[in-house]
């Protein structure tokens, strides 16, 4: 055991609490964030659109924020990808042509296409 897990679980009496979304649900996270950065669609967050890479730069930190409350590919959208924490705003997306719609409807239909090419 590495001397600060053994110094917390001393102190505490239980090992640290260290939550992530699930090994194998791992690859999802990557496949959603990678879809929305290489999309052509802009995401909506407080009225300002943001192309992919800055709303998957976005994303990415909203994810490492929230980590510890993270477990699964759901979690991970519904923390990261959803709402603003400064307005309670909710995220919207545009692709060209179509209507926004909420980012977590966007992002749980191709998490369910992702999980259907397995």
């Amino acid at each position: 055991m590495k001397p600060i897990i053994a110094f917390i679980f001393i102190l505490t009496g239980a090992p640290p609490a260290i939550a992530d979304v699930l090994p194998d649900q791992q690859p999802e996270v990557t496949h959603l964030i990678t879809y929305l950065q290489t999309s052509d669609c802009k995401m909506i967050r407080n009225g300002k659109a943001y192309d992919g890479e800055e709303a998957a730069r976005h994303v990415r930190r909203k994810y490492d924020h929230f980590r510890k409350e993270i477990d699964s590919t759901e979690e991970f959208i519904k923390y990261s990808a959803t709402k603003s924490l400064m307005s309670s705003k909710l995220y919207q997306v545009q692709c060209p042509g179509q209507p926004a719609v909420p980012s977590r409807d966007w992002l749980l239909a191709e998490l369910n296409r992702y999980r259907e090419t397995k």
